[in-house]
């Protein structure tokens, strides 16, 4: 059977997918799409892939490698924006795509939604916490300035300090807008931050990061994660003065003061040489009336002390003529004391009865008592032997008493010690003890440590109870059932902070 003649062409998969490629670059050339951004992902080759919806449909779209450095921004999730290229056809899935070379926000209100989620997020972080803010220096010697070496911003901050205090500056010239002006700003905090004390290039007291007005779009770069981060991790005091009065952009919110423009930073920054010199004059003049005072208060009270004292020369003349008249006295009355003391003395002599006499008497009666008491004792001695005999025999009973006594009680307590009743109050004390024996065993740590278990301390002796306390290099004590032994912390990763801050 031969094949139906037709007129329709025929054509294969190679040429139908070039043809439709043709087709749609050549109709198409090169566009702008608008759309919000879903599907966002970066490759290890460096594309990224996204696509672009509205509510009626969806493109998918991809950057290539080499034209991301010139995107103009990074693609999100959930950000509106207007992508610049051509169309093109994957024929490989029968799809078509859109070769991004250049993508912007669509519009302020895109713009501020995406620096609304960036704040909200920075915010929980704890970015913009006030005991974060650093006090500004009283007299910086060294000012850095992180601005553009042309225009009139560095200009102003020049000049304000010349006329206030004059003081060295430390330009790092970098961009203030357009692609990369960003990272280079970053780079810059950084670049100050590293600069160590002391070394070839003088580290900066205070920063100032300083842009002139502009558009919302001029001022993107200091609306940037990475600016941000960087101004946050910054150890010197920093003075942001972006745009004007009216302009405020999230570098305002992290770092430690905010001018309303560069001149205002260069004030805020150095103080006046005039007010200095004003305000020392001031605490001078207070602290020489103070001490003029205080010299006033202390001659004051000295006249009143002065005024209070005694007439030391008086006082001294009384005293020694009274010292006079007393040793008058003195010489006097010591003769006629002996004399009195010897008068008494010779009439206690006159009293003193006769001694010879007292004696021969007291010598007659003892020689008498001793006459009678060798006649009394025989008869004692033998009244004091029988009762002596009886008080013994007395003793010896009683001692056989009692020890019959104790023995009888000694009897009963053996007894009782063969007691049924005893022998189970026994028992069960026995018991209580081993059940008491056996929960202690179960709450011990040592108990826990043997099932494998591990308590860390520090070198002191204190318990650690959480990974956030131990810092990297940190000194460990780690108690195993068998002993302990010494550790150091190699690091890890602390914990996020999240929750919802207000501003």
């Amino acid at each position: 059977m031969s094949d139906p003649v037709t007129n329709v062409p025929e054509y294969t998969v190679t040429e139908i997918s070039g043809a439709v490629k043709r087709t749609l670059e050549g109709q198409f050339g090169r566009i702008r799409v608008r759309g919000e951004i879903t599907e966002c992902k970066r490759y290890p080759s460096g594309h990224i892939y996204f696509s672009l919806k509205d509510e009626g449909g969806k493109i998918a779209g991809v950057v290539w490698k080499f034209s991301v450095p010139r995107l103009g921004m990074v693609p999100e999730n959930g950000v509106e924006a207007i992508a610049t290229g051509k169309i093109s056809s994957y024929g490989e899935r029968s799809s078509y795509q859109l070769i991004v070379e250049r993508m912007e926000y669509a519009g302020a209100g895109a713009l501020l939604a995406r620096i609304e989620m960036l704040r909200v997020r920075l915010a929980a972080e704890g970015l913009f916490d006030a005991d974060r803010k650093r006090p500004l220096p009283m007299l910086p010697r060294i000012v850095g300035v992180v601005s553009s070496e042309r225009g009139a911003v560095i200009q102003d901050i020049r000049t304000t300090i010349a006329r206030r205090f004059p003081r060295s500056i430390l330009l790092w010239s970098v961009p203030v807008q357009g692609d990369g002006a960003a990272a280079q700003i970053a780079a810059a905090i950084a670049g100050f931050d590293a600069i160590a004390p002391g070394g070839p290039v003088p580290r900066p007291d205070v920063l100032i990061v300083a842009r002139g007005g502009g558009s919302l779009e001029d001022l993107m770069a200091f609306n940037d994660e990475a600016v941000l981060r960087a101004v946050a991790a910054c150890r010197i005091p920093l003075i942001s003065a972006v745009g004007h009065e009216t302009d405020t952009t999230l570098i305002d919110f992290v770092s430690d003061r905010r001018a309303p423009t560069p001149t205002a930073a260069a004030e805020m920054a150095i103080p006046a040489l005039a007010d200095l010199q004003a305000d020392i004059a001031q605490k001078a003049a207070r602290l020489a009336g103070s001490l003029n005072r205080l010299t006033q208060n202390c001659r004051l009270r000295l006249s009143r002390a002065e005024r209070g004292l005694p007439d030391l020369p008086n006082l001294l003349g009384g005293a020694r003529q009274r010292l006079d008249d007393r040793a008058e006295r003195l010489l006097l009355a010591l003769p006629n004391a002996v004399e009195r003391r010897r008068a008494a003395l010779a009439g206690a002599v006159r009293r003193l009865p006769n001694m010879p006499t007292i004696l021969g008497a007291a010598r007659e009666r003892v020689q008498e008592r001793g006459v009678r008491l060798l006649l009394a004792l025989p008869g004692l001695v033998a009244a004091r032997r029988a009762s002596l005999d009886l008080s013994s025999q007395r003793l010896v009973s009683g001692l056989r008493q009692s020890v019959g006594t104790v023995h009888n009680r000694a009897n009963r307590l053996l007894g009782r010690l063969t007691d049924a009743p005893l022998r189970a109050s026994l028992r069960e004390a026995r018991a209580r003890l081993d059940g008491t024996a056996a929960r202690l065993e179960s709450v011990s740590p040592l108990a826990v440590l043997g099932r494998g278990y591990v308590l860390v301390t520090d070198p002191a002796g204190t318990p650690i109870v959480g990974a956030a306390e131990v810092k990297p290099g940190a000194r460990l004590r780690l108690r195993f059932a068998d002993g302990a032994v010494k550790a150091t912390a190699d690091g890890g990763a602390a914990p996020s902070r999240q929750g919802m801050l207000p501003l």
